[in-house]
């Protein structure tokens, strides 16, 4: 079972640690997955051995707390925010007011009366500061309740490095209170004759020794810049979820459902499969659907990443949230809630920013040891330095313990867990939800690490490099006798892609059906039966040579078209062949362009096909891959995919759409599924492509270097602050080159860094998709623009773009409603005047 739990208390990574470790530690658990970012927690676990009760318990113990998501709504209220603001301006007001007593009094002699004075009146020179510092502890006294529980139970982390901190300057400053307190007493007496008057100079002394010395503003300056850290931390944090946020946003809220002959609005909850919905022009498609009344034009670019509009008519499949821009129409719910399009992009991208990526890993353990760790470097330091004040330095010893508890106490607040935890989930986030706007959906974050590695990648041909709508070109009937009654009969029984192409094409030359009996396919070869007593069989030339049949003309003849990227199918009757049927599928404008860019960046290409080899090779100098492996079964896709699989350095990926794929996908080190296709190549990819742009497979890989690439460098920044900053906070470069870190820097360094990984992995938003163009732009011709009136809706675009694209030449046409203008191309030139006379002849005006 998995189970989906909140987390609360959670601060540093060695929360995030304390809290992996307690649950890891529940018998049962199988996989645990811990996120700081969103304090967010995922368990697998036996749920004959463990429980969710279990669970919350032991997390509970680690002293924090844990709840399934659905049993506690939690969120984030604006009040919460205004409150962290609030709580700033008051502590930094306070902040401002003691550094002003602290600093400008004392170094610079700003005013100040005389009884707060730092020469007339020690004493309420430093009350005055610990008066003011009271309100700042009241504010943020959560720091010392985290920071001391956690402490106390043996799990310390990031607040109670600050509680610590902050905690031993307000106890010294207290300390210092009361010294200052009793000398001032002492020089009073001796003033009045009742003490011995040669201490003057050592009560003296005393006071000024701790006047300079009492911390108070050191700790409200740790808690308010640390809080301030927190605060833009967070802000930037909410950044990272911006992608995932925006998505939740396009989940349609209400739906009108058409009953009864009468619409009613109702909330999109309540619509069920098999409803029948209205949808208007302006309106987000409530659930998927298929549409059964009307036509209409959708922008679909939330989902599949395309800006064009989309025509929509009768039969054809809606997706939740894409936007109707032109017409109406009435749909049939088929996937409803949680099964909807939008739903399930919004869950693939949450669980992909909740998994952990392997990188995370060293991060991890070091999260777990860092506090203990640090808390014994501030106690040397303090012992340490307070030796070497003493022996080395001969410094007396208030001086040495002074110097000595400043070092240890800048250790103890310089130190940032956070800048580990944070280096990785917030660049998964954000990637993650980057890929999911540009119709890249990577399910988890050690997918979304290691596709950075893929050196070969292995393309399915039908769907993915072609259009996966294959149609007929050629009818040849060897005999007196017309074979498309018996094809049309055949493939109307079969489930093959290129069955379709051949009854669409029947049903357009209105053939009739016959009755089939005995009817079977064979897997790599065809259809077998009986027609009127007669057996016939359809497939590839395989078929003849298992009959033995020997017709070298057929043969011939399947070659030449195999070598035009065909695919022939014969069809034997008894032992002779009495007709051939090839059937293409139009490659993909875009693939020859996304082959060359991937081989361009060094990534070998095959193509895997269960098409002849004449067929396949055609296709393959049509769009340059590596190397083709042709008249494959779909059941020795696996197989091939794991022969090129060498070591786990080279990684294969296996792009494809079919049911037939599945294998194939979830063997590779990568499966990339093709939106569009079957759900159960969907389910098996590791990525999904929403746009079915081969191109997307660069941008996967691009994607993965630009995201590793800023862990990575979070992770160095975060080891290099600091193994650097805690080595320099220790004192160790103050006495050879005076070099040292107080702790209000300390504090403020601590801040900075925690906020600058987060920003680090905001830069991934500057990621761009490459997009493929159609041919190479040294192929195209100039492109032609005219000037059309008349149009009206998206309808009309699509009549003048397949206008556009009827006239010979034209390759290319871009319809803009906005402009009132299409653009065409035509690389080996066009006849303008015939592609305005099509034009005109749909009812528009065109014109240069």
């Amino acid at each position: 079972m998995k189970q989906h739990f909140q987390v609360e208390g959670m601060s540093c990574a060695a929360c995030q640690a304390h809290v992996q470790k307690a649950v890891e530690g529940v018998s049962g658990t199988k996989k645990v997955n811990v996120n700081l970012l969103q304090n967010t927690m995922d368990v697998e676990f036996d749920e004959t051995v463990c429980s969710v009760t279990l669970i919350e318990e032991a997390v509970k113990r680690a002293g924090y707390g844990a709840f399934v998501a659905e049993e506690k709504k939690t969120s984030v209220p604006k009040e919460e925010k205004d409150h962290a603001l609030r709580d700033l301006i008051v502590s930094g007001v306070l902040l401002l007011a003691i550094m002003y007593f602290s600093m400008g009094n004392m170094m610079w002699n700003w005013p100040a009366p005389a009884w707060l004075d730092h020469h007339s009146n020690p004493m309420g020179f430093a009350l005055v500061q610990f008066l003011l510092l009271l309100p700042i502890l009241l504010i943020y006294k959560r720091y010392f309740r985290s920071g001391f529980t956690k402490l106390v139970r043996r799990s310390p982390n990031m607040d109670s490095l600050i509680a610590v901190g902050a905690a031993a300057a307000i106890v010294y400053g207290i300390f210092a209170l009361f010294v200052i307190s009793y000398a001032q007493a002492m020089l009073a007496q001796i003033a009045g004759g009742m003490a011995d008057a040669s201490k003057y100079d050592y009560y003296h002394g005393l006071i000024m020794t701790y006047h300079d010395s009492i911390y108070f503003e050191s700790a409200g300056m740790i808690l308010t810049l640390v809080s301030l850290g927190k605060y833009l931390e967070g802000l930037s944090k909410k950044r990272t979820t911006d992608a995932v946020a925006r998505l939740m946003d396009l989940a349609p809220k209400k739906a009108i459902l058409f009953e009864n002959g009468a619409e009613r609005e109702v909330p999109v909850e309540e619509v069920k499969v098999g409803d029948i919905l209205v949808v208007k022009k302006g309106a987000s498609v409530p659930v998927d659907g298929v549409v059964c009344e009307g036509s209409a034009s959708l922008d679909q670019s939330n989902i599949t990443g395309e800006s064009i509009p989309v025509l929509k008519q009768e039969g054809e499949s809606v997706f939740s949230s894409t936007t109707v821009t032109a017409g109406y129409f009435k749909m049939r719910a088929t996937k409803v809630g949680e099964d909807t399009s939008i739903a399930g992009i919004i869950r693939l991208v949450g669980e992909a920013s909740n998994s952990k990526a392997p990188i995370s890993r060293l991060a991890d353990k070091i999260s777990g040891v860092f506090v203990p760790v640090v808390f014994a470097i501030a106690i040397v330091t303090l012992i340490v330095n307070f030796l070497v004040g003493i022996y080395a330095r001969n410094l007396d010893l208030s001086a040495s313990f002074e110097l000595a508890f400043r070092f240890a106490i800048s250790v103890v607040v310089i130190a940032c867990p956070c800048a580990l935890g944070l280096a990785t989930p917030v660049a998964i986030m954000v990637g993650t939800g980057k890929g999911a706007e540009n119709g890249l959906l990577i399910k988890n974050a050690e997918i979304l690490e290691k596709a950075h590695s893929i050196s070969t990648v292995v393309l399915d041909k039908t769907g993915t490099i072609t259009e996966g709508k294959p149609k007929v070109t050629d009818l040849i009937s060897l005999s007196d006798e017309d074979i498309l009654p018996v094809l049309y009969s055949f493939e109307n029984k079969s489930e093959h892609p290129l069955a379709l192409a051949i009854v669409e094409y029947a049903k357009a030359q209105n053939a009739s059906l016959v009755e089939v009996e005995e009817f079977t396919a064979v897997d790599g070869r065809g259809l077998e039966g009986v027609v009127d007593g007669v057996r016939y069989a359809i497939g590839n030339y395989k078929v003849a040579e298992d009959r033995g049949i020997d017709d070298s003309a057929s043969k011939a003849k399947v070659e030449s078209l195999a070598r035009e990227g065909k695919t022939p199918l014969i069809v034997v009757k008894e032992r002779q062949i009495v007709g051939i049927v090839a059937i293409k599928d139009s490659v993909k404008e875009t693939s020859a362009a996304a082959v060359a860019a991937l081989r361009k960046k060094g990534i070998k290409v095959v193509m895997l096909t269960g098409d002849n080899r004449q067929t396949a090779e055609a296709i393959a100098r049509e769009i340059g891959v590596d190397e083709v492996i042709s008249d494959v079964f779909p059941a020795d896709k696996q197989r091939v995919v794991n022969s090129l699989k060498t070591d786990g350095k080279h990684l294969v990926a296996m792009v494809g759409d079919g049911v037939n794929d599945a294998p194939a996908l979830m063997s590779a080190d990568l499966g990339i599924a093709m939106g569009g296709g079957s759900d159960v190549a969907i389910d098996s990819g590791d990525i999904v492509l929403l746009r079915k742009d081969l191109m997307d497979v660069l941008n996967v890989i691009s994607l993965s270097k630009r995201v590793l690439n800023t862990i990575k460098g979070g992770l160095f920044w975060a080891f290099f602050y600091n193994a650097v900053c805690v080595v320099i906070a220790t004192g160790l470069l103050f006495y050879p080159f005076g070099i040292s870190i107080n702790p209000m820097i300390g504090s403020a360094a601590m801040s900075i860094s925690s906020v600058s990984v987060v920003l680090n992995a905001l830069t991934i938003n500057f990621f761009k998709v490459k997009k493929a163009q159609a041919g190479n732009a040294e192929e195209k011709g100039k492109p032609i623009v005219l000037k059309v009136k008349g149009m009206m809706c998206e309808h009309c675009v699509k009549r003048v773009h397949d206008a556009a694209l009827s006239v010979e030449g034209v390759k290319e046409a871009e319809v803009s409603l906005k402009k009132k203008t299409v653009t065409i191309v035509a690389p080996d030139g066009a006849d303008v005047e015939k592609v305005i006379e099509c034009i005109q002849k749909e009812g528009y005006q065109a014109k240069l």
